[in-house]
């Protein structure tokens, strides 16, 4: 029983989604940034993105959404 507890307090996920606001404007800066790498060099590379968000595992699936809302093919 106490296993359980201390796995749920070892767990960060709880902590990043009481921040979802604020993920949701940094993943939208970082987007932002990818854009305008991709319309100046004409392509992407997963690396290049998962750099810019700083591995960061929300806001790095954020910013997939926001650029397949762009229509970008990912």
């Amino acid at each position: 029983m106490e296993r359980t507890d201390t796995i749920k307090s070892c767990d960060n996920r709880a902590h990043v989604y009481k921040n979802y606001g604020a993920v949701q404007g940094r993943s939208q800066k970082k987007y932002a940034i990818i854009i305008k790498r991709i319309i100046r060099e004409q392509r992407g590379s997963w690396t290049r993105v998962l750099d810019t968000v700083d591995h960061d595992e929300l806001v790095y699936k954020l910013t997939l959404k926001y650029l397949r809302q762009r229509g970008y093919d990912i």
